[in-house]
């Protein structure tokens, strides 16, 4: 019989992660396996694919530490089946142990915290690929073809099939099966009217436009960016933070550790003049804490109290709008600043107290809240706006709290007995404890607790301690704010150039301390930490499949996934602190401040960057969009997903608006299966589509695989594969392949 042919356009982590599971369950299948695997990638680099690249420069860090990255299933998988030898499933970590144990060098040398260079990753997934790729070529009946080549069309063919298509319109396969792996992209920026008009201005002037920031190692010609040059860096978030360490470090600059601790920058004279980072915020992301719960994630990793998916049905239940039908279901949807986010400022109210004054505290708090939260989740907040629903869920919490506060001061300061204290207040002496603990180390706290029976001695330890976190020695000086925390930076006190560049210096020191602290002990990382990325799904759950309403949904994206990304998807603090040395040094230019844009100036044929608070006014001689593309099938510089649309093969999805504009934010419409709505609205089995393009129906579907939690890359993997597999055994059934073509 012909064999099933399976194409898989894409050969990036997720391809690797597909291999897995391949190899893994055609090794038990007791026989013959009639399967063609051709697996294509327009850049050749299988198992990395161009954004993981082994090839990046050396100065660019993964944003997730080394023990907290997998490529394989493991046994938190629920429904994974068989399971590649725990050998051939290794961690990162693991895998650069080996490696360091092999060659001896440094790259390698890594702790399960450490945050690894993004080109190991890239040599690792490369590694894994081509091993899982081996172990499924070794099953009877298996073949396996890498393929070099891009993919620029599907069409449909009169047997049912789909022709994979080349760039020059050569078929490159019939195939039974079509698996989209395509990861990230770039959108054409003639597509968008203001990098469209960045890039005629560049054309016409001595300036430079780099549309997108990557592969990085190509964003620049030879001599552009060099000494002499200001280069703008439109967005300040994790591809600004490459682009500035790719033109400094990797030009030479070295960085030195002083003294005091601070590190310093030293020039190597190949550098742009300046480097100007710009954006709405001002704000960089913020520091990736040190992850204390890696040492044991499923007990330490937070589950959610207030924030729930049930929370999130009843919700839905009291206050979502009449049905609509949405990806074939009814959805009664949400409005995520008035629903969802009084309950996430709850959630994290509750982790920073809880990790404040500690657990006894934590759950009192619970205890006092739950009365609101109930009436809360019955009501939907009765109509009244985000800041109404927040001030009267956290009431009871911060009226127990400013108890506290006077209490637990007091003794802090002396004039309270800590056995007083506790008499009158039960639990006192475990939060006086956990506080002293949480401002000044589990090192330094013993001596100071070792004076808690004498009140006098106490609080002249106290007052004599310092914060190696600079936190403030008074429960009424750490107060929880949402606010505060998505906006440290007073721009009131900071309204000029060089009093905002203090203030962010400032900011990056305390910011950088806490991240030392942990994500277990310092309040404010904890809070970020344990809500916008333990309860990930919990977000999901209110987010996917049209569950926010349109213009909430558009809100959702322009405003809280920015504030996600600064919490929680930050950098590493050594690659923050080379940040803060670079600010230091002045070769990285923050005072645009907050509110800053880009504009053309005709007059000195440069761009200048305006600050909307500060008043800067900064010249720029290369000018780099750093920011992450979002996906868009009609915008993509790519001829793939605007072919498909063409052919009505695939279509965008919208959230339709009910008494508004509907919200279409480019990713595509999908099944729960992962499968694409036609043009005609039919579903066709015959194609699947995993990660970036599912962006928009779904919340947050891209990112490296994790071991031991059973991880929503893998279990989207398992969904195709289930039904993969069962075509594959009805065609071997039948003695061929039967179409899947949707109904």
């Amino acid at each position: 019989m012909r064999p099933i042919r399976l194409a898989v356009i894409g050969a990036g982590p997720s391809c690797t992660y597909v291999l897995d599971r391949l190899a893994a369950t055609a090794r038990t299948a007791g026989g013959p396996v009639p399967l063609d695997v051709h697996v294509f990638d327009r850049t050749g680099e299988f198992g990395a694919g161009r954004v993981h690249s082994a090839g990046q420069p050396v100065t660019s860090v993964l944003n997730r530490i080394a023990g907290q990255v997998a490529f394989a299933a493991d046994e938190s998988v629920v429904g994974a089946g068989a399971l590649l030898p725990g050998e051939e499933r290794p961690t990162l970590h693991q895998w650069c142990r080996a490696r360091h144990a092999e060659t001896g060098e440094p790259e390698f040398d890594l702790t399960a915290e450490d945050s690894p260079k993004r080109y190991v990753h890239g040599l690792a997934l490369a590694d894994r690929f081509r091993r899982y790729a081996a172990l499924l070529s070794e099953v009877p009946g298996v073949r396996v073809r890498l393929r070099h080549q891009e993919v620029a069309d599907l069409e449909e063919l009169p047997d049912g099939r789909l022709g994979v298509t080349g760039t020059r319109g050569e078929r490159l396969l019939d195939a039974d099966h079509v698996l989209l792996l395509t990861g990230h992209s770039s959108n054409d920026p003639s597509r968008y009217p203001k990098q469209a008009g960045w890039a005629r201005f560049a054309e016409s002037r001595a300036v430079v436009f780099v549309p997108f920031a990557y592969p990085l190692q190509d964003a620049f010609a030879p001599g552009q960016a060099g000494p002499g040059t200001t280069v703008g860096c439109a967005g300040t978030g994790l591809t600004a933070i490459d682009i500035v360490l790719h033109l400094t470090e990797g030009r030479g600059g070295t960085f030195t550790r002083q003294p005091d601790g601070t590190l310093a920058y030293r020039a190597s004279g190949r550098e742009p003049d300046s480097i100007v980072p710009f954006s709405g915020s001002g704000l960089f992301t913020f520091t990736r804490p040190f992850n204390a719960k890696e040492r044991d994630t499923g007990s330490l990793e937070h589950r959610g109290v207030f924030l729930t998916e049930e929370a999130v049905l009843r919700l839905r239940r009291s206050a979502g709008r009449p049905p609509v039908t949405i990806c074939g279901r009814e959805q009664r949807q949400l409005d995520f600043r008035d629903h969802v986010l009084p309950l996430v400022v709850l959630e994290m109210a509750l982790v920073y107290y809880t990790t404040l004054l500690g657990p006894g505290f934590g759950h009192r708090l619970a205890a006092a809240v739950r009365p609101v939260h109930e009436a809360f989740l019955a009501d939907g907040g009765a109509g009244a706006p985000s800041e109404v629903s927040v001030r009267r869920l956290l009431a009871p919490l911060e009226e127990l709290c400013d108890r506290a506060a006077d209490t637990v001061d007091a003794v802090l300061a002396g004039g309270l007995a800590l056995a007083e204290a506790e008499r009158r207040e039960p639990g006192t002496r475990a939060a006086v404890l956990r506080f002293v603990e949480v401002v000044f180390g589990e090192h330094l706290a013993g001596g100071i607790v070792a004076r808690a029976g004498d009140a006098p001695a106490f609080a002249d330890a106290v007052a004599a301690g310092e914060s190696p976190w600079r936190h403030p020695k008074t429960v009424s000086g750490q107060r929880f704010s949402w606010e505060r925390l998505i906006r440290p930076i007073d721009v009131a006190s900071a309204t000029g150039p060089q009093e905002y560049r203090a203030a962010m210096l400032d900011f990056l020191d305390l910011d950088q301390r806490w991240a030392s602290q942990g994500n277990l002990a310092n309040p404010a990382k904890a809070a970020a930490d344990s809500v916008w990325r333990d309860l990930r799904s919990v977000l999901a759950h209110a987010v996917d499949f049209g569950g926010l309403h349109a213009a909430s949904h558009r809100d959702f994206l322009d405003v809280y996934m920015r504030h996600l990304n600064r919490l929680v998807n930050g950098s590493a603090l050594g690659v923050m602190e080379k940040l803060g040395a670079l600010v230091r040094h002045g070769i990285v230019d923050v005072s645009a401040g907050p509110r800053a844009d880009v504009r053309p100036d005709e007059h000195s044929g440069r761009f200048v960057v305006h600050g909307g608070v500060t008043g800067a006014v900064l010249p720029v001689d290369v000018l780099v969009d750093a920011r992450v593309h979002p996906f868009d099938a009609e915008k993509d510089v790519l001829a793939l997903y605007p072919n498909l649309l063409r052919r009505g093969l695939v279509r965008t999805w919208r959230n339709p608006g009910t008494d508004g504009p509907d919200f279409a934010p480019g990713g595509l419409d999908l099944t729960e299966e992962f499968h694409p709505v036609r043009g005609d609205g039919r579903t066709d089995r015959r194609l699947t589509v995993l990660g970036w393009p599912s962006e928009g129906v779904m919340f947050f579907q891209y990112g490296a695989l994790r071991p031991q939690q059973n991880h929503h890359i893998m279990r989207d993997i398992l969904q195709w594969m289930g039904e993969f597999w069962e075509h594959v055994a009805g065609a071997a059934a039948a003695g061929g392949p039967v179409s899947q073509h949707g109904g």
